[in-house]
């Protein structure tokens, strides 16, 4: 009777279990949608998250970010307070400073500006050029006048997401 209680018991919370874990898939493709790149492309994550790790589910999404100077590897790491990180190596190849430029110089962009539980955007014009993935500076067409010191005038950083696209996520951090 307790052996068939044991195998009950364990019946009942594998599905308990498997919604406490975070779904590998879904930080693969992140990864992807970060790098601009396919698993496998250059550029791209070199090989799928490994399916043995157990990584606990996050009450907010995961955030990326470059590890190093390189670019070579993603950092991916939960929000939550004292949670996890892991880092994707990239395969080799084209990463976002060598690939092809997405947004080019004096090119007007939309400026998406996000956090958690809001998104604004505004029009804007990129300062410098950039792949998918890359952070550059661009500046609001809005812009104030107000300047940081360094002449760049109401400029910021912005990670380009696609051609004429560019984001601040206030809620990961700037670079």
């Amino acid at each position: 009777m307790k052996a068939v209680t044991a195998v009950l018991a364990l019946a009942v919370s594998s599905p308990a279990l498997a919604q406490s874990v975070t779904d590998l898939a879904q930080i693969d493709r992140a990864v992807e949608s970060f790098t601009g790149a396919p698993i496998g492309a250059p550029g791209g994550a070199a090989q799928p998250v490994d399916r043995r790790l157990h990584l606990a589910r996050c009450a907010a999404p995961a955030a990326l970010s470059w590890y190093g100077s390189r670019r070579d590897t993603v950092l991916v790491r939960c929000p939550d307070p004292g949670s996890w990180r892991i880092f994707v190596p990239l395969a080799a190849g084209n990463t976002p400073d060598q690939a092809a430029p997405a947004v080019l110089r004096g090119e007007n962009v939309i400026i998406a500006v996000s956090g958690e539980g809001f998104s604004v955007a505004q029009a804007g014009e990129a300062l410098e050029p950039g792949a998918v993935g890359a952070w550059i500076r661009v500046r609001s067409a809005q812009g104030n006048g107000q300047g940081n010191g360094q002449g760049n005038a109401g400029s910021m950083r912005a990670r380009v997401v696609r051609p004429g696209l560019v984001n601040v996520d206030i809620g990961n951090g700037l670079p």
